[in-house]
């Protein structure tokens, strides 16, 4: 089973997304509300996959999703962001793996995810 750590300060958001994982039979580790929160407690849960808000890491500023990525470096890394366009190339230039727009349906994002956990190496 997939570990995953979610990083997202809407706790709707979050829920939903809890849900798609679940469903993927994905395990939830962790979750945080804000960006200290994410950088001290997702190394402790040793994720396979870091799902983070790109507002959290905007809020503190793209080096910070770098010093995430050190923490966890087997990680795969997929950005949530809200609207795309320059915030995708930024996030895709500030380490991500992958991103997930929030405005797409549970099946798409069902299927991103499968894509994501297929390029986590296996242990």
């Amino acid at each position: 089973m997939k570990r995953v750590y979610l990083a997202d300060a809407q706790p709707d958001e979050r829920l939903a997304f809890r849900l798609i994982l679940q469903d993927l039979k994905m395990q939830v580790v962790g979750e945080a509300a804000d960006w200290p929160t994410a950088l001290a407690q997702a190394p402790a849960t040793s994720p396979d996959m870091l799902m983070v808000d790109w507002d959290l890491v905007a809020a503190g500023s793209g080096a910070d999703l770098a010093e995430l990525r050190m923490a966890c470096p087997a990680a795969v890394v997929i950005v949530l962001i809200s609207h795309l366009s320059a915030r995708e190339q930024a996030a895709s230039s500030a380490g991500a793996d992958a991103f997930i727009s929030k405005d797409e349906t549970s099946d798409r994002v069902a299927e991103r995810l499968r894509d994501a956990v297929a390029s986590i190496p296996s242990k």
